[in-house]
C-alpha cells in the first residue's frame, strides 16, 4: 500500500531471490556439522530449496536425506525506484559444452535484471533456465560496466535520444478534423 501511495508501479517478479541456510543432521560423530548458505533464484521456496540442496549436493556429501534446512527467507530489494546496474556472472551448460559467461543488465530491482538475464540468454543463446547457473551478482556503478548495452545510458541526461520511430501527424485543430481523408498520410521520416 505504501509504494502505491508514493506512485511506484506494483510488478509481480516471476523469480525472487531466497537466502536459504543449512547443515548436515548432527550426529555422534559430528555434533557440530558445518553449516552452509546460498542467494538462490528461484520461483518459490520449494524450488529454492530444491535448488540449495542440488548444488549442496555437488559441493560436499550432504543430501536432503541427510540434512536441515534452519533458515528460507526471501530478500527484497532496500530501493525499488531507483535503476542500478547489474553484472552477472553466469554458468550455462549449451548443446557443445560448457561455457562462464558475464553480462550486464540495468534494472530498478535485482529479480527483474534476472528475469532480463533469463529472457536475454533463451533468445540469443537458446538456454533454458534449468542449464543457467548464476554464480554472482553484483550492483555496479556507471563506471565499473563494460558493456555497450548497459554504457549508452550513462552520462548527461541531455545526451541521451529517444527517437519516435513512427510519428502521427494529428490536425492542428479540431475544426480540422475529419473522418475521411482524400488520401494516405504519409509516416515515413526520410
Amino acid at each position: 500500500r505504501g509504494a502505491r501511495a508514493r506512485g511506484a508501479a506494483m510488478v509481480k517478479y516471476t523469480y525472487h531471490q531466497y537466502h536459504i541456510v543449512g547443515r548436515h543432521v548432527p550426529t555422534e560423530k559430528y555434533p557440530d556439522p558445518k553449516v552452509y548458505r546460498m542467494k538462490i533464484w528461484a520461483t518459490n521456496d520449494v524450488r529454492a530449496k530444491s535448488k540449495f540442496w542440488h548444488f549442496l549436493k555437488q559441493l560436499c556429501r550432504v543430501k536432503k536425506a541427510n540434512g536441515q534446512i534452519l533458515a528460507c527467507n526471501e530478500i527484497f530489494e532496500k530501493d525499488p525506484e531507483t535503476v542500478k546496474n547489474y553484472g552477472f556472472w553466469l554458468r550455462v551448460e549449451s548443446r557443445s559444452g560448457v561455457h562462464n559467461m558475464y553480462k550486464e543488465f540495468r534494472d530498478v530491482t535485482m529479480n527483474g535484471a534476472v528475469e532480463r538475464m533469463y529472457l536475454d540468454m533463451a533468445s540469443r543463446h537458446r538456454a533454458r533456465a534449468r542449464s543457467i547457473s548464476i554464480i554472482k551478482v553484483l550492483a555496479l556503478n556507471d563506471n565499473q560496466c563494460t558493456r555497450p548495452n548497459t554504457l549508452q545510458f550513462h552520462g548527461k541526461k541531455e545526451n541521451l535520444k529517444f527517437p519516435l520511430p513512427q510519428k502521427v501527424i494529428r490536425p492542428s485543430s479540431k475544426q480540422y478534423r475529419t473522418l475521411f481523408k482524400a488520401k494516405m498520410p504519409s509516416v515515413a521520416k526520410f
